[in-house]
């Protein structure tokens, strides 16, 4: 597949369904379309970005949610055609950006502790382990390594 020129926006309403089967593609337990709505209308503090090839075809997403100067990364999903060309990573850059545009100063997610692709993104962008979640995921019992990053 030739590579697409990928761009970075924020997450509206009417993305929600191109979203929302690239989250049941991805997850064992995908949000529901209420879940997406209720951040994207009620929380205060969320904030969704997309990413989208020319064709305004949405291929990943990542959500966060801001609370004066931290932020917790709440999902990040590529569709599985795309992965492997680096939209994660832009996703994430992106998310930085915009919490460092806002005077964050600190980043926090939860990762599978067997998700080495992930982790190793993470670990590029700066950020640290920070403790284990037990159990944390649902579906398999799963722990959740707890990372964090610290903008200076």
């Amino acid at each position: 597949m030739e590579t697409k020129t990928i761009t970075y926006r924020k997450m509206t309403i009417e993305d929600i369904d191109q979203v929302l089967l690239i989250e049941e593609e991805a997850f064992a337990h995908p949000w529901t379309r209420e879940a997406f709505e209720h951040e994207m209308t009620t929380n205060l503090y969320s904030y969704y970005l997309v990413a989208e090839t020319e064709e305004k075809d949405i291929v990943g997403y990542c959500g966060m949610w801001i609370v004066m100067d931290e932020s917790h990364i709440t999902n990040v999903a590529v569709a599985e055609r795309m992965r492997g060309h680096r939209i994660g990573e832009g996703l994430m850059r992106e998310a930085i950006r915009i919490v460092k545009e806002q005077q964050g100063v600190l980043m926090t997610l939860e990762v599978r502790v067997s998700n080495t692709v992930a982790k190793n993104l993470y670990y590029k962008l700066g950020f640290q382990d920070g403790g284990i979640r037990k159990n944390y995921y649902t579906d398999t019992q799963e722990d959740a390594l707890v990372m964090w990053v610290e903008f200076k």
